[in-house]
Protein backbone atom coordinates (compact mmCIF):
# COMPACT_ATOMS: atom_id res chain seq x y z
CA UNK A 1 0.00 0.00 0.00
CA UNK A 2 0.72 3.74 -0.85
CA UNK A 3 1.75 5.71 2.27
CA UNK A 4 0.68 9.51 2.36
CA UNK A 5 4.49 10.38 2.22
CA UNK A 6 5.28 8.83 -1.35
CA UNK A 7 1.78 10.01 -2.77
CA UNK A 8 2.86 13.26 -1.79
CA UNK A 9 6.29 13.05 -3.58
CA UNK A 10 4.27 11.57 -6.52
CA UNK A 11 1.46 14.34 -6.77
CA UNK A 12 4.57 16.73 -6.24
CA UNK A 13 6.40 15.40 -9.64
CA UNK A 14 3.31 15.20 -11.86
CA UNK A 15 3.40 19.56 -10.78
CA UNK A 16 6.51 19.63 -11.56
CA UNK A 17 6.26 17.73 -15.15
CA UNK A 18 3.59 20.27 -15.52
CA UNK A 19 5.77 23.25 -14.74
CA UNK A 20 8.28 21.99 -17.42
CA UNK A 21 5.97 20.75 -20.17
CA UNK A 22 3.37 23.44 -20.27
CA UNK A 23 4.05 27.37 -21.44
CA UNK A 24 0.25 28.39 -20.65
CA UNK A 25 0.27 30.62 -17.91
CA UNK A 26 -3.13 29.33 -16.23
CA UNK A 27 -1.73 25.67 -16.22
CA UNK A 28 1.86 26.89 -14.97
CA UNK A 29 -0.72 28.14 -12.13
CA UNK A 30 -2.49 25.12 -11.53
CA UNK A 31 0.96 22.90 -11.40
CA UNK A 32 2.38 25.00 -8.88
CA UNK A 33 -0.95 24.25 -6.70
CA UNK A 34 -0.69 20.76 -7.50
CA UNK A 35 2.59 21.03 -6.47
CA UNK A 36 1.54 23.06 -3.22
CA UNK A 37 -1.19 20.14 -2.31
CA UNK A 38 1.31 17.33 -2.54
CA UNK A 39 4.01 19.18 -0.37
CA UNK A 40 0.59 19.28 1.98
CA UNK A 41 0.31 15.60 1.64
CA UNK A 42 3.67 15.29 2.26
CA UNK A 43 4.49 16.79 5.41
CA UNK A 44 1.03 15.92 7.15
CA UNK A 45 1.87 12.06 6.34
CA UNK A 46 5.04 12.48 8.08
CA UNK A 47 3.26 13.96 11.14
CA UNK A 48 0.55 11.16 11.28
CA UNK A 49 1.32 9.01 14.66
CA UNK A 50 -1.30 6.34 14.47
CA UNK A 51 -2.60 5.56 18.15
CA UNK A 52 -2.02 9.29 19.05
CA UNK A 53 -4.82 11.49 20.72
CA UNK A 54 -5.94 14.73 19.13
CA UNK A 55 -4.34 17.89 21.69
CA UNK A 56 -7.55 18.77 23.21
CA UNK A 57 -7.24 17.51 26.70
CA UNK A 58 -5.04 14.66 25.64
CA UNK A 59 -3.12 12.10 27.60
CA UNK A 60 -0.35 11.36 24.51
CA UNK A 61 -1.03 14.30 22.29
CA UNK A 62 -0.14 14.58 18.71
CA UNK A 63 1.84 17.42 17.29
CA UNK A 64 -0.66 20.03 16.37
CA UNK A 65 2.01 22.36 14.63
CA UNK A 66 2.27 20.35 11.48
CA UNK A 67 -1.14 20.46 10.72
CA UNK A 68 -1.34 24.29 11.91
CA UNK A 69 1.64 24.81 9.31
CA UNK A 70 -0.01 23.08 6.65
CA UNK A 71 -3.57 24.52 6.92
CA UNK A 72 -1.78 28.12 6.61
CA UNK A 73 0.26 26.68 3.22
CA UNK A 74 -3.31 26.31 1.91
CA UNK A 75 -4.71 29.76 3.11
CA UNK A 76 -1.25 31.68 1.44
CA UNK A 77 -1.69 29.38 -1.55
CA UNK A 78 -5.46 30.12 -2.00
CA UNK A 79 -4.51 33.77 -1.96
CA UNK A 80 -1.14 33.69 -4.30
CA UNK A 81 -3.92 31.46 -6.85
CA UNK A 82 -6.07 34.02 -7.36
CA UNK A 83 -3.50 37.05 -7.07
CA UNK A 84 -1.47 34.97 -10.33
CA UNK A 85 -4.63 34.73 -11.97
CA UNK A 86 -5.88 38.17 -11.82
CA UNK A 87 -2.88 39.19 -12.59
CA UNK A 88 -3.19 36.80 -15.45
CA UNK A 89 -6.38 38.00 -16.77
CA UNK A 90 -5.02 41.46 -16.63
CA UNK A 91 -2.38 40.46 -19.27
CA UNK A 92 -4.90 39.16 -21.65
CA UNK A 93 -7.07 42.42 -20.89
CA UNK A 94 -9.78 40.61 -20.06
CA UNK A 95 -10.29 42.26 -16.58
CA UNK A 96 -11.41 45.34 -18.51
Amino acid sequence: MISPEQAGIVIMLVGIYGLMAKREPVKLVLSINVVSLGLVLFFVGLAYSPGRDVPIMPTDPVDPLPATLMLTTLVVDVAITSLALAIIMRMRGEGE
